[in-house]
């Protein structure tokens, strides 16, 4: 009884470190770092991408009609899917789900 009952305090001090320190590995990552792994060709394209966004911010919106609005919100939510695929994002896990896999482990093991 008492190895269990060690086993499951020591699965809650690994679940709280697990995420105190993800949360810290997402707060430090920078824009630079997301580029990493991308070839030349991707990078030229992810920088024309920031250019036109930094175009439309600069834009005065309150002048366009609401057909241009809504064209000007289209090309973003595109811009936003192209960047995206280029990108890759990766697989994340919930703390819920590290949860359950660490308690599986233990009843399995």
């Amino acid at each position: 009884m008492r190895i269990k009952t060690k086993l499951i305090a020591l699965a809650f001090l690994l679940i709280l470190n697990a995420g105190a320190a993800s949360a810290s590995i997402v707060a430090d990552k920078s824009p630079k770092e997301t580029t990493k792994g991308l070839t030349d060709e991707q990078k030229a394209r992810i920088e024309v991408l920031k250019r036109r966004v930094e175009e439309i911010k600069d834009m005065d919106r309150s002048k366009l009609s609401k057909a241009e609005r809504k064209n000007i919100r289209e090309e973003l939510k595109g811009m936003n899917k192209e960047a995206k695929a280029i990108q890759g994002k990766g697989v994340y896990l919930s703390v819920g789900a590290i949860i359950i896999i660490i308690l599986l482990l233990i009843l399995i093991l």
